[in-house]
């Protein structure tokens, strides 16, 4: 009985201390302005351009391309100059029709 009457008169008293630590304000000088973000993306259209865009964003930005077709995008355009058109990627071995046409409406080349 009297483990009974302990539980309930300290574990709510425990419960409140922890969410009033874990609820304190944080310092406020620590909190800095935000860096914004550099994007390898067109700004007014949003889509990503393939001479510009480093084998993260791509890997990121693209449904179907991992790391080694990121590299591969990357490596093929340095060998080879800059993208003439989104078309090109078919010369990457790995990138076919199917992966080129789901991530066509993303990609764009200046």
């Amino acid at each position: 009985m009297r483990n009974t009457v302990l539980n309930y008169l300290l574990l709510p008293l425990f419960a409140g201390l922890s969410f009033s630590l874990s609820a304190a304000p944080a310092d406020v000088r620590a909190v800095k302005e935000p860096v914004p973000l550099v994007s390898q993306t067109d700004a007014q259209s949003g889509l990503l351009d393939l001479n510009k865009a480093d084998a993260v964003t791509l890997q990121k930005e693209l449904n179907g391309i991992g790391k080694a077709k990121a590299e591969a995008i990357v490596a093929y355009r340095e060998v080879n100059g800059p993208f003439t058109s989104v078309d090109e990627l078919l010369e990457i071995k790995g990138i076919g029709n199917a992966l080129l046409e789901r991530n066509r409406s993303k990609l764009m080349v200046e």
